[in-house]
């Protein structure tokens, strides 16, 4: 996989002759060899209807083409970086949270209000977080940004995971979600302006939550 974890708010990537990256614009800190850097219009593999669909909701967030023989150092606000490598899964994220990721990774977009109907469409109003949520497929490295740090929560079909919708940073695997109102205690220890929300995951696959309710 390209990404190696320099720090918790830093990580290097390796790029190679003929394999492209993509990485949010002005993530780049520092770079060494032959590496150039090109703003992508398209956005990446999913083209331009992926772009389209996300600036319709206006959730667009510029990439930048990576190319060339080097290695490069990614980071942005200081935020934390959870490194994630997919195995032939897909991972859903926001757009914004994007630092950089595997150009073989397909690039698509989901629109939330597919998975659990009109509740869909409230998780993206009470979240705060887009109806449209980027998805990227294949096998690759992804590099997410979050406030604090990540831990990965197992999703198995006897086990789901129940997660504070303004914590919730992506998901990958086969999963499903829908919102789900909260009842006793959770209404009154929650801290978000989600708190009387829980995101509901259930399938196989995981799900990455920061250690903060606060967006990017």
């Amino acid at each position: 996989m390209p990404f190696r974890e320099i720090n918790s708010k830093m990580v290097e990537a390796t790029v190679v002759p003929g394999r492209t990256m993509y990485s949010q614009r002005g993530a780049m800190l520092a770079y060494r060899g032959d590496v150039s850097f090109t703003p992508n219009i398209q956005g990446g593999q999913g083209g331009l209807g992926s772009m389209i669909g996300r600036r319709v909701a206006g959730e667009a967030t510029p990439l930048m083409t990576v190319e060339g023989n080097g290695t490069v150092m990614f980071g942005h606000g200081g935020h934390h970086i959870q490194v994630i490598d997919l195995d032939g899964d897909t991972l859903y994220v926001e757009a914004d949270r994007l630092l950089a990721f595997d150009g073989a990774l397909r690039q698509g977009t989901m629109f939330m209000g597919s998975q659990g109907g009109v509740m869909g469409l409230v998780r993206g109003q009470v979240t705060g977080q887009g109806l449209f949520t980027t998805t990227l497929s294949g096998h690759g490295g992804v590099a997410v940004m979050a406030h604090g740090g990540v831990i990965e929560l197992p999703i198995t079909p006897d086990r789901p995971v129940h997660v504070d919708p303004q914590a919730y940073v992506a998901h990958h695997g086969e999963v499903t979600n829908k919102l789900s109102t909260a009842i006793g205690w959770r209404d009154m220890v929650g801290r978000g302006s989600g708190e009387a929300f829980q995101l509901e995951l259930r399938g196989s696959g995981a799900v990455y939550v920061q250690a903060s309710e606060e967006k990017l």
